[in-house]
């Protein structure tokens, strides 16, 4: 390793822990040990420290200790006369800075509680973002696992212009990488250039920017040390496993921009303990023999129009960019994106006009493959912006293999498939759609048949072995939109009373799905025309359509067999399935009880139910709410301590589409032990929920269940429960199911 990098790598370090001890007895003295300490709202401590030392850092006194490690690795300065090799005590003050920029972050968390956004959008007097939360983490971090998202580039510093961070910004996510944000040259940040260059910025557009300060780029390491405790099972405290893991499956990369600091190549050298190499826009000394990255360690002078391939490469990042004929970039790196206010040119649906998509099969003869029809005005008829029209997408498809059950199948896809494109914001479904076309995208001459050219290209792309030709017809004229949005809710609703129609008893198979398993290897899931996959993603319909699709793929068919218990839900078949899918961890699972063989939860799941003793009844809590509940635990606390594989009698993870189906929780009592929920699952629940009411024979169910503007805790919201004579305190014990 060069001994000029590592000499500036080591002394970046002795500046970075000696900032930490003293930001540390500071603390202590004004706080004291037993004060908490922490990253908001997660299971995984200071994330770092928490997957490579194995210490769950919760208190300002847990922190001496890891200082007291870091000094340990701290090698001494280097000499001119010093003939050691550099590599190991390069690699091990690296990693002593990451430990000490979270404890350095953790105390600014606890000292300037608001320093932080502390969500995924960036505020209009704040553009600092700093650690993802659990919400977001899980959100994000999958898609490192299903290739949705191979990586990503950790920015220091800042590029010569806002024009040339926009440029790099936008071929890093050309490529779906994400871009993580930090520190600053010569007073000038990436990620405020591209708020100068009128980029947006934040978790949506995978353009991150974590924070103003070089230490807060450790954020970026603390989630690829989490993708692996939390989506490759490594455990904490393994680091051997967990930087292997990162080496080999997160395709990650630092990229300083401008002149490079001590504390910059302590940041590096910490970086590339996990296999992640630096690419320099400055001529800085190279480390380019292979070793603990794939390939080399340091480049460095590489020309800002070439900086991304070159990084790529370093990295040995495949990248596979689907081609999409449209003037705009395309990419998923562009689905979070948002079309508002001045940006707007053209808007269809959403309220303002009927929108609506349609897919629907036809006989071969009667389509004719990559026909795009615009039907209407285009773009180029809008004089006035803001302009509206309506608008109906129809796709009509033919196949010797296409069934009507993959209708529903490709039909949700359109709302991804159009928000990849760049400046084009798509919201809903359905009849519900609601389309943004920005103004940027109309000036690089995206047309509205670009539409149709993106859901030919990615279906075929992506579903091209269940049909072979598929035609879409793009209309703006607004009675034939009319006449679409008639005969597609004729469809819908004959959909809807086919998979509502179904049941568990007159059904088999049922479906298995092992998604999950690539990161909660012991996870079963079985998916039933009553019982949904816990992630909200997969219904029975959704899974059978997968099968025929791709036979080898994640949902197979899993027969039910005899039948054990109907009011657990257990079949001699679905056991079976159980212990062959855990490895031999369980030999049985319940569809429908939380207290007995719960089904197993991963991380994905839309929501967590939990008992709630004191109250004799069940309460939800679904991803987006961020309060506290009345069983004491987050949703980021409860998916810590539930998930990753295993069976919590008593607690269980679903989907927000379970709570109103029928066998929901049947064998403890079902939705009328439901005595808590976040208003804003109840109100996107309400009416569904009022129904399930009825056909239980309480009309005001609905109205009975508490939630948070009632109380947070089982003695707040027990006297509500008592005034509204909520069915679940004449039940049995809850104890004794």
């Amino acid at each position: 390793m060069s001994k000029i990098i590592a000499a500036a790598a080591i002394r970046g370090a002795h500046k970075i822990i000696e900032r930490a001890e003293k930001e540390y007895d500071q603390a202590l003295k004004k706080w004291g040990p037993e004060q908490e300490v922490g990253f908001p709202d997660t299971a995984y401590y200071l994330p770092t420290i928490y997957a490579i030392l194995g210490v769950p850092v919760k208190q300002l006194g847990d922190m001496k200790p890891v200082l007291e490690r870091c000094r340990s690795l701290l090698p001494p300065l280097v000499k001119e006369t010093n003939a050691l090799p550099y590599l190991a005590p390069a690699l091990d003050a690296g990693m002593a800075t990451l430990f000490a920029e979270e404890i350095i972050e953790a105390i600014r968390y606890l000292e300037q509680p608001n320093f932080y956004t502390k969500q995924e959008d960036i505020l209009p007097d704040n553009i600092w973002l700093g650690a993802a939360n659990d919400v977001i983490f899980r959100k994000r971090g999958v898609e490192f696992v299903d290739g949705t998202a191979p990586g990503f580039a950790a920015i220091v510093g800042a590029a010569p212009s806002p024009e040339i961070a926009a440029k790099i910004a936008l071929e890093l996510q050309e490529k779906n990488l994400y871009v993580f944000m930090a520190a600053e040259h010569e007073g000038k940040r990436f990620s405020e250039q591209l708020v100068e260059a009128g980029v947006e910025i934040g978790w949506p557009t995978r353009l991150v920017s974590f924070g103003p300060d070089i230490s807060s780029a450790v954020f970026a390491i603390g989630f690829a040390a989490r993708v692996a405790m939390s989506f490759g099972g490594i455990k904490p405290g393994d680091y051997r496993k967990n930087l292997l893991y990162n080496k080999d499956r997160t395709f990650a990369f630092v990229m300083p921009m401008g002149f490079v600091t001590d504390e910059w190549y302590a940041n590096a050298a910490g970086a590339i303990n996990f296999g992640f190499p630096t690419i320099a826009d400055t001529p800085i000394p190279e480390i380019l023999p292979t070793g603990i990255c794939t390939y080399e360690h340091v480049v460095s002078n590489i020309p800002h129009d070439k900086i991304v391939a070159k990084a790529i490469e370093v990295r040995g990042l495949k990248v596979n960019v689907a081609e999409v004929p449209i003037p705009v970039a395309y990419g998923p790196a562009f689905e979070g994106e948002r079309v508002r206010g001045d940006d707007i040119f053209l808007e269809m649906g959403g309220g303002r006009t009927h929108a609506v998509e349609y897919v629907t099969t036809r006989r071969l003869e009667e389509v004719e493959d990559g026909k795009v029809e615009m039907i209407g005005p285009d773009l180029d008829t809008i004089t006035k912006t803001p302009g509206r029209l309506p608008l109906a997408i129809l796709v009509e498809v033919a196949g010797r293999k296409m069934q009507d059950d993959f209708e529903p199948i490709l039909e949700r896809q359109v709302h991804h498939l159009i928000n990849y494109a760049q400046g084009v914001m798509h919201i809903g479904q359905r009849d519900i759609a609601w389309i943004r076309v920005g103004k940027g995208a109309v000036q690089k001459g995206f047309k509205l048949t670009d539409l149709g050219k993106i859901l030919h290209a990615k279906f075929h792309q992506d579903f091209g072995t269940i049909f072979d030709k598929v035609q879409v017809k793009i209309i703006t004229d607004e009675k034939m939109v009319e006449d679409v949005l008639v005969k597609a809710r004729e469809a819908y609703a004959k959909r809807d009373a086919r998979i509502e129609g179904m049941t568990d008893e007159t059904t088999d198979p049922f479906y298995s799905c092992t998604l999950c398993q690539s990161f909660a290897p012991n996870h079963v899931c079985i998916v039933s025309p009553e019982r949904t996959g816990l992630c909200g993603a997969y219904n029975w319909m959704d899974c059978k359509a997968s099968y025929e699709i791709n036979p080898t793929g994640p949902n197979q068919p899993v027969p039910k067999g005899e039948i054990l218990d109907p009011v657990l839900g257990q079949w001699t078949g679905t056991n079976a399935f159980a212990v062959k899918s855990s490895h031999g961890n369980y030999d049985r699972v319940s569809m429908y009880s939380m207290m007995h063989d719960p089904m197993t939860t991963c991380g994905c799941m839309e929501c967590i139910a939990a008992v709630l003793p004191s109250c004799n009844g069940f309460m939800t809590v679904n991803r987006d709410y961020m309060g506290m509940t009345p069983c004491g635990m987050k949703f980021s606390t409860l998916a810590g301590a539930v998930g990753g594989g295993v069976q919590t009698p008593g607690f269980l993870g679903h989907s927000k589409y379970n709570l109103i189906q029928r066998k929901f929780l049947k064998a403890d009592g079902g939705l009328m032990r439901m005595v808590w929920m976040p208003k804003m699952l109840k109100d996107e629940y309400y009416d569904r929920l009022k129904i399930r009411g009825e056909e239980m024979g309480m009309p005001d169910f609905v109205d009975r269940i508490a939630d948070e503007t009632i109380g947070t805790t089982e003695e707040e919201i027990l006297p509500f429960l008592q005034e509204k004579k909520h069915p679940a305190l004449e039940m049995s014990s809850v104890l004794e199911l």
